[in-house]
């Protein structure tokens, strides 16, 4: 890890745990509070459960959405703003792990999400590309074997030396804003018949029915969309998803830098990009908190915070007053893949991201959608390395 000198440094004030992505106003939507029917009952509105909802509706089912907080709480709405193709591994590294073949299918269809995203939601995606920047010699040597994997395979990837470092650049990556996003996608859903409700837990899942503190939901399936803290609403999963803590901060608009592109470092672990107003957004340093940062604890705070200051004062450069600091719980697993499958009888589950929740959940939770209602889907066929069982299941919704 990257080591900063951090004096005392005195955390300036900043809105309480408020992303700088929150920048609209936002109309509630209400507490479920009757008992409803629907054909698929969603839980969780961030990104991949509105995606769910979206790809129902598209299907031809009913649906209605619950969320535990509000639209994009979460890590969804929380998060740096990234748009990546690709998994959590780096290329070369998936093409070692997963074969050539798998590899490459993930990274045609994250790239095919990334382009799906920014045709859904024009307003909140820039086209700027990324860049992966190498803080040693043994990361620039990994960089140089990723770009020759992606070069091999045809994929689009360039190397690159310039003001952030020596690293390479992938041209069809994103930046976006993506509370502006999954607000958006909600508000496109509920015109088009999908009934969501905020503030809603589910207290009880089963394939027929959520149970909820004002109500229930009677269904034909159940896709529960949650990253962080998914090991809590399925404890079946105990064990194969963990859920850690992600701390960000911003900056006032600053001049002090230009940064055309989103940029991270350190083998992923700090990440920053410049918004269109100048601000700096920079998030990181998991490793640097300990233990304490495997928690569903999203309150910022501690050493991390102090190594996200020092950071933004030293290697980026910015004197600008701090005005934003938030955090989000998100789920990692063991090898990287997320979770993707039937967990309960007629019982789907998406999450667990390892940080790559933004197109990868989405297309998980499309994937989850076509799985219930056509009883297999082309994204379960390549995470699981083989054809997705036909569940007897996805009959009883239309």
């Amino acid at each position: 890890m990257a080591t900063f000198h951090l004096p005392n440094l005195r955390i300036a004030p900043a809105p309480a745990n408020v992303p700088v992505w929150n920048d609209a106003p936002w109309t509630p939507l209400p507490p479920l509070a009757d008992s409803v029917k629907a054909d698929v009952c969603v839980v969780g509105l961030g990104g991949s459960g509105l995606s769910a909802v979206g790809e129902l509706l598209g299907l031809g089912v009913s649906v209605v959405g619950i969320d535990a907080g509000s639209v994009a709480g979460g890590a969804a709405g929380r998060n740096g703003g990234f748009l990546l193709a690709g998994t959590y591994h780096f290329y070369h590294d998936a093409v070692s792990r997963l074969g050539r073949e798998r590899a490459w299918e993930l990274y045609r269809l994250t790239m095919d999400e990334v382009d799906r995203i920014a045709a859904e939601s024009p307003e909140a995606v820039r086209r700027t590309g990324s860049l992966r920047v190498a803080d040693d010699d043994e990361e620039r040597l990994d960089c140089a074997r990723q770009l020759a994997a992606m070069r091999a395979h045809g994929l689009p990837a360039e190397a690159y030396s310039g003001p952030e470092g020596d690293g390479l650049l992938i041209p069809t990556d994103c930046a976006f804003q993506p509370l502006r996003r999954c607000r958006t996608l909600a508000r496109r859903a509920a015109d088009a018949g999908a009934r969501l409700y905020e503030h809603t837990p589910a207290l009880r899942i089963a394939g027929n029915e959520v149970r909820t503190p004002g109500g229930r939901i009677r269904c034909g399936a159940v896709l529960v969309a949650v990253d962080g803290g998914l090991e809590q609403v399925l404890p079946e999963l105990c064990g194969r998803v963990r859920t850690a803590r992600l701390q960000m901060l911003a900056t006032a608009p600053t001049g002090e830098v230009c940064v055309p592109r989103p940029v991270y470092a350190r083998w992923g672990f700090e990440y920053w990009q410049q918004l269109e107003d100048g601000r700096i957004a920079l998030g990181g340093f998991r490793d640097g908190g300990g233990a304490g940062e495997w928690t569903v604890e999203s309150t910022p705070g501690g050493p991390v915070q102090q190594r996200l200051e020092a950071f933004l004062r030293g290697r980026i450069g910015v004197q600008a007053p701090i005005t934003h600091r938030w955090a989000a719980p998100v789920g990692y697993t063991p090898d990287g893949m997320p979770v993707l499958e039937e967990v309960r009888p007629r019982v789907w589950a998406a999450g667990g991201y390892s940080g790559t929740g933004n197109v990868m959940g989405a297309l998980c939770g499309r994937a989850m959608a076509q799985w219930a209602v056509r009883g297999r889907s082309e994204l379960a066929d390549v995470i699981h390395g083989h054809g997705a069982e036909s569940s007897e299941t996805a009959a009883s919704v239309p």
